[in-house]
């Protein structure tokens, strides 16, 4: 939030970085409740340094997909290459916070889409064989350890 304050603003001298520090402590300190309601802090911490780690690895297949993406749509044999369809898996995920981490997820990840979610139950769209032979697959155990394995 501090990065994305300090970009808009353009401002980079002290008195604007130290007026950004201050107006994001507040904001954090007046949502955490409405955003974390019911959640230990000691869970929240752990959450939030799993994320960290999560975050760099799923930007990084984002980078890679949307690599795949463009050698399938620039190729010649594209038609060939897709292959549309939708699968039904069970995660076993079990919080709601890493359930919808892992849907939002494969969400952002181009050439899959999260079309429904019930419970432990998901139905995606991948574009082609290989992405759905990969779910859940990887994305998921990175889930585990980052948000639902013990510290």
């Amino acid at each position: 939030m501090l990065a994305f304050w300090i970009i808009m603003s353009g401002m980079f001298d002290g008195f604007h970085l130290t007026l950004g520090v201050i107006s994001c402590l507040l904001v954090v300190l007046m949502s955490d409740k409405l955003l974390f309601h019911g959640v230990d802090d000691k869970l929240l911490l752990r959450r939030t340094f799993g994320m960290a780690g999560y975050l760099p690895w799923l930007f990084w297949q984002i980078v890679l997909a949307c690599l795949d993406i463009a050698r399938i749509v620039l190729s010649p044999r594209m038609l060939d290459l897709i292959n549309p369809q939708i699968i039904h898996f069970t995660t076993r995920l079990q919080t709601t916070f890493a359930r919808v981490t892992f849907a939002q997820s494969i969400t952002l990840t181009p050439g899959t889409v999260t079309v429904f979610k019930h419970g432990n139950e998901l139905t995606v769209y991948a574009l082609t064989q290989e992405t759905a032979d990969s779910l859940p697959g990887e994305m998921e155990e990175r889930i585990v350890r980052a948000l639902e394995s013990e510290a």
